[in-house]
């Protein structure tokens, strides 16, 4: 890839996942780890997210199905924040979590519901506190 694609990733990373996430998350990075951060970067958010056919909500609602049938509640808090940033309503996303517990399993969607519920209360805290 490109050091466009790259630039494209994390431009659109911050919009999503919030500026100060992102950069907390590079400046957190190590030998180790920072190639997976420029990894994730471009491919995930430069090459796909960065593709113009579906729009970001719904990218959004697809990866809050997906996390939540997956079971990574990390990824699932965070990225429930960044489609509340997308435009996508509480009430979309506990319909995306309704069809998760029929498609996947009620123990799933249950855990789900549970983490959506930490991220909007996380994402409102943010949110009063950058208004201040």
């Amino acid at each position: 890839m490109s050091k466009e694609v790259l630039e494209r990733g994390l431009a659109i990373r911050k919009e999503v996942l919030g500026k100060e996430f992102v950069e907390k998350s590079f400046a957190a990075a190590d030998d180790f780890n920072r190639p997976m951060q420029e990894l994730v970067t471009e491919y995930c958010w430069g090459a796909v997210w960065g593709r113009e056919e579906l729009p970001r909500k719904t990218r959004s609602m697809l990866n809050l199905a997906m996390l939540s049938c997956l079971n990574r509640p990390h990824e699932l808090k965070m990225h429930t924040k960044g489609a509340l940033r997308n435009g996508v309503s509480r009430e979309e996303i506990r319909e995306v979590l309704l069809q998760v517990a029929i498609y996947a399993g009620v123990p799933a969607g249950v855990d789900s519901f549970r983490i959506a519920r930490e991220a909007f209360a996380e994402f409102d805290a943010e949110e009063a506190s950058a208004q201040r």
